[in-house]
């Protein structure tokens, strides 16, 4: 058991890198099942559509009523931060040191 989790740690912990306003979001939302958990619910009896255009509309009708209910994205001012690279420790911010900043200038 220990062995597992010596292996996994550092994938285990990767959300202490992120912003610690996008925790939340990083532990609990799964961004591509979460949209069609709804269209799940109302697509059950898929093989009764008689045709794959009426099957689309449905599912395409319904995502679009699902997405006004999708929550938001806490500290969204920090996206492009984290898309930049910024370094975060146990999710505050930490500022490159000189010399890590004249390196990656020079990259």
């Amino acid at each position: 058991m220990g062995q597992a989790l010596d292996h996994d740690w550092a994938r285990l912990v990767t959300f202490y890198q992120f912003p610690k306003a996008h925790w939340k979001h990083l532990r609990t939302t799964n961004p591509i099942e979460s949209p069609f958990a709804a269209v799940r619910l109302r697509t059950g009896a898929a093989k009764r559509y008689k045709t794959v255009e009426n099957a689309t509309a449905v599912i395409w009708k319904t995502l679009l009523v699902a997405e006004q209910t999708f929550r938001r994205l806490d500290a969204p001012e920090l996206l492009a931060e984290v898309a930049e690279g910024a370094t975060y420790v146990n999710g505050a911010r930490v500022k490159p040191s000189p010399a890590t900043a004249d390196e990656k200038a020079a990259a």
